[in-house]
């Protein structure tokens, strides 16, 4: 009896179009429910079931948040660029779901057209373990970089911050197997952002978000007049457009943070800037919208291939 021979062709990467740029979702991992209660305390059960708009694809009828962990990546002017690099295999982390991870990511990167040794430009957002982790990658027990002719760019404050912090055993952990050998590699560079943001290449700026981390940028993309923002984490969840007084456990200065994101949002509300989020479970994007007092995502589903 003869069967039918199973396709080994992956899925097409998720994209959206901006202008002339197609920006690519590679996704690495869904991360467990009980990555909402301990992210985004604020966030109950009560508050985020009601918000209708958030079911099914945000967040479940009984109010569990969905969190995605995945990196976009895109082609501008010529340049390979890839923002931010998500949790990384075989690391050691003290979140039990980021711990010892072996996901297929580089493949999906790889099959959506961005082979690791064909990276021009990699942008850490900031320099929390899951924006970094696929900075490098386990050869003959050394963790080298995984995009080895890539730039990688990060705020200046953000690195010095860190330089100056008393680091914990799981963070510094983090800094040596993820960070450090980037910069040993002469691979790192650090950007100085002012209020009004730092253009890297045209079509591509850096726009100062402080709060989850005193260096903490968004990635702005301008193509043929169309713009899209890549959030990183001044936004985890979508929740936190109808609440921005929700904060994440793990923000250095929550205050500061609800103030970028307010500022973040007024920005964007009403306007036709695609927002991608960085932990945003699919459909990931979608544009904000004035709703009741604060604000919604009206979603952008990805392009049909």
């Amino acid at each position: 009896m003869s069967t039918a021979p199973t396709s080994t062709t992956p899925a097409p990467a998720p994209s959206w179009t901006v202008g002339d740029v197609t920006v690519h979702r590679i996704d690495e991992i869904l991360l467990p429910p009980a990555t909402g209660p301990w992210l985004l305390p604020g966030a109950t059960p009560d508050l985020v079931a009601a918000q209708d708009w958030l079911h099914p694809h945000f967040a479940d009828a009984e109010g569990v948040l969905h969190i995605d962990s995945h990196s976009f990546a895109f082609v501008l002017g010529g340049m390979r660029v890839l923002v931010d690099t998500s949790i990384g295999n075989g690391k050691e982390r003290a979140n039990p779901a980021w711990h010892n991870l072996d996901t297929d990511f580089l493949q999906r990167l790889t099959d959506a057209g961005f082979h690791p040794g064909s990276v021009d430009l990699v942008v850490l957002t900031h320099l929390h373990a899951d924006h970094v982790g696929w900075n490098t990658r386990e050869v003959d027990g050394e963790w080298v970089p995984t995009f080895p002719r890539a730039r990688y760019l990060t705020s200046r404050t953000e690195r010095e911050f860190w330089a100056g912090y008393d680091m914990d055993e799981a963070r510094a952990q983090m800094f040596h197997d993820s960070v450090i050998p980037v910069e040993k590699a002469g691979l790192l560079d650090l950007v100085n952002v002012p209020d009004e943001g730092a253009e890297i290449v045209p079509g591509l700026r850096l726009l100062p978000t402080p709060g989850h981390t005193p260096g903490h940028v968004a990635v702005e993309l301008t193509s043929r007049g169309r713009t899209a923002l890549i959030t990183g984490d001044c936004i985890h969840h979508p929740v936190q457009l109808a609440h921005p007084t929700i904060g994440a456990c793990v923000d250095i200065d929550p205050r500061q943070a609800e103030t970028s994101r307010r500022m973040l949002l007024g920005s964007l509300a009403g306007t036709d800037t695609l927002v991608l989020g960085t932990h945003f479970a699919p459909p990931t994007a979608g544009y904000v919208v004035a709703h009741q007092d604060a604000y919604r995502l009206s979603p952008a589903p990805a392009d049909s291939h």
